[in-house]
């Protein structure tokens, strides 16, 4: 088995597609738009295959403040294939004007990973 994708609610779906295209690589599907409900979504593709789903609707607002930390689904990681590369993005993150909550480092359990905020607050583990 495996996970298919995992979906986000956004406030900002343009946005957030263009920052998961531009610093991890993704690819958008098209533009998905359900005129009844005014849902909207992007399927962004990653290259290993696993899938994002952007999703918005006027109705779902947030109810957190960015980066507070909630029972449920806390983090998504990801790989990026070498220490250089979670350096040189957490780096240019950084330089760009993201929120780094922890600098690039190895874990107690091996991983070597930073975490970051995306823009809209989530919680983002930047592996090898």
């Amino acid at each position: 088995m495996n996970i298919d994708h995992i979906a986000i609610w956004v406030d900002n779906l343009e946005g957030m597609k263009t920052f998961y295209e531009t610093y991890f690589e993704a690819k958008a599907g098209p533009k998905y738009h359900n005129l009844s409900t005014s849902f909207t979504s992007y399927f962004l593709s990653m290259k290993s295959g696993a899938r994002l789903e952007l999703m918005h609707r006027p109705d779902v607002s947030k109810i957190l403040r960015a980066g507070e930390e909630i029972l449920g689904l806390t983090h998504m990681a990801l790989s990026v294939g070498s220490k250089e590369k979670v350096d040189a993005l957490t780096h240019q993150l950084r330089e760009d004007g993201y929120s780094i909550l922890g600098a690039p480092r190895t874990t107690g359990d091996g991983y070597y990973e930073s975490v970051i905020l995306d823009p809209e607050g989530n919680r983002l583990e930047i592996t090898v």
